[in-house]
């Protein structure tokens, strides 16, 4: 060690860290590779209530309020965001020293006859004490390698924080769904009851008939077929019900209590569900500012124009720094007295001359990336834009095919109701009556069917718009790092 001063040199690296630049290459958003106006003329929201003001059901609002909560999958998300925000400090770390504390104590043992200090050849003993404190291997940041590592780590930890975002986002629609689903499921059930205990008493009354010789055996045939054929619908829709509840609860994360249990199962039609809110036009450019999703695949995309950035600056010479500071003594009785204080500065440039093509394979690998994240983008806002021109295409056409299908049901029921009329007259054959009954229950399940298309509509369209998410995240700085491209 050499007698103590100043860390000069040091307070000159940082200082020079501070004026440094980045290599990262200017940032520029990818135009949207989608039509500037809906298919069909129509057009997208230009403001979205909050999810509680669109799923406005109090059953639906508990079960999402579990699912928050509860979900594994969104638990999931949350600590890959938490790992993402400590990658980000990991990197972020690199721009400053690490200053460590240490004490040195060594003995060595030598001959006098080795260094011709005497002819007798006797052992003495060289004692070397320190204290201190330093910076071992600090880089200076010149050329922004660190800082294009650390805007790395940053976007990709808002990346993650999307995710969770989009994840919720998901969540909440799939919960709104999976109650849909069930209610229809139970719809179902009871409207296939109804019709059994129908078919039960039109199987009655056709073996009175029998019995009296005024219809035959293969009318008694077909009236028990068509019991037993209501018998097996009857089956499926449970088991349908009972595995919707179960895709409903895996959804929430946790079995639902006796009160939410019993406010579901008094929705006994989706008719009882309140009704979702209509949603208002707008513009369909909001779209990437609305979906997490997209923004998420956006900054993806930052994070590998970052990474070449990163790989420009492994280009440039390398600056790095050890210093220490501290007292030093060959006597550990006088270790901290006066004048013995040490200190050391080793400063060292590594400057890349040969490597076979190493550094040139990067940046090229770190440009490939970054147009896979642009494919990726555009992928993605194309995708959206499909998903909301699908959703706006469903809103036109389900209203106007659940007024058909209610209509065909009101036209199939006076149909029933006629054709049974007329065989119990004795006027018509009882295959009249099968033929009307079957065709009402088709209709009535039919319109269950439209009517869950319908509402599950309302609710993807909402989900594309990007209805639905906090925006709790961390806000993004005003600019990214730029700075010289190579």
């Amino acid at each position: 060690m050499r007698p103590t001063r100043p860390l000069a040199p040091l307070a000159a690296g940082l200082a020079l860290l501070l004026s440094g630049c980045t290599m990262i290459p200017a940032w520029h958003r990818p135009a949207a590779p989608v039509a500037t106006a809906w298919p069909g003329g129509n057009e997208a929201p230009a403001t979205l209530p909050d999810w509680r003001h669109f799923y406005r059901d109090p059953v639906m609002q508990r079960l999402v309020e579990l699912a928050l909560a509860n979900n594994r999958d969104l638990r999931i998300a949350q600590h890959q965001v938490e790992a993402a925000s400590a990658q980000f400090d990991i990197e972020n770390a690199s721009l400053f020293p690490t200053l460590n504390g240490g004490a040195m104590a060594s003995v060595q043992k030598e001959y006098a006859r080795i260094w011709s200090l005497s002819q007798t050849g006797g052992p003495f003993y060289m004692r070397q004490y320190a204290v201190g404190f330093g910076v071992s291997a600090y880089e200076v940041d010149l050329w922004g390698r660190i800082r294009s590592a650390s805007q790395a780590a940053f976007d990709r930890y808002m990346a993650d924080a999307l995710n969770r975002e989009n994840m919720q986002l998901s969540l909440i629609a799939g919960v709104a769904s999976g109650m849909l689903t069930w209610v229809a499921d139970n719809q179902a059930v009871l409207v296939t009851q109804q019709v059994l205990e129908s078919r039960q008493h039109t199987y009655a009354l056709v073996q009175q008939a029998a019995q009296t010789g005024t219809v035959t055996a293969l009318d008694v045939a077909q009236a028990e077929s068509a019991l037993h054929d209501t018998e097996t619908s009857l089956q499926i829709y449970t088991r349908q019900r009972a595995q919707a509840l179960d895709q409903l609860t895996l959804l929430v994360g946790t079995p639902l209590d006796d009160t939410t249990m019993r406010s579901l199962q008094a929705l006994t039609s989706l008719d009882d569900i309140t009704a979702f809110p209509d949603v208002p036009a707008g513009l369909p450019s909001d779209m990437i500012a609305r979906r997490p999703d997209i923004l998420s695949a956006e900054d993806v995309l930052r994070a590998a124009n970052d990474d070449i950035g990163a790989a420009r600056a492994e280009f440039f010479p390398k600056i790095q720094i050890t210093a220490a500071n501290g007292t030093a003594s060959n006597n550990i009785t006088r270790l901290f007295q006066g004048g013995m204080g040490a200190w050391n500065v080793a400063p060292q440039i590594t400057v890349p001359l040969f490597d076979a093509g190493r550094l040139t394979a990067q940046l090229r690998v770190a440009k490939a990336h970054r147009k896979e994240e642009i494919a990726r983008y555009e992928k993605t806002i194309q995708t959206a834009f499909r998903e909301v021109a699908d959703a706006l295409a469903g809103r036109d056409t389900y209203l106007k095919q659940r007024q058909a299908q209610d209509a065909l049901i009101a036209s199939n029921d006076r149909q029933y109701h006629l054709a049974i009329t007329r065989f119990q007259a004795g006027y018509d054959p009882y295959l009249s009556t099968l033929i009307a009954q079957r065709d009402l229950y088709t209709a009535r399940l039919g319109g269950i069917t439209t009517q869950l298309q319908t509402m599950a509509n309302s609710v993807t369209l909402y989900k594309a718009l990007g209805g639905g998410w906090n925006s709790t995240i961390p806000p993004r700085p005003t600019a990214s790092p730029g700075g010289h491209i190579l």
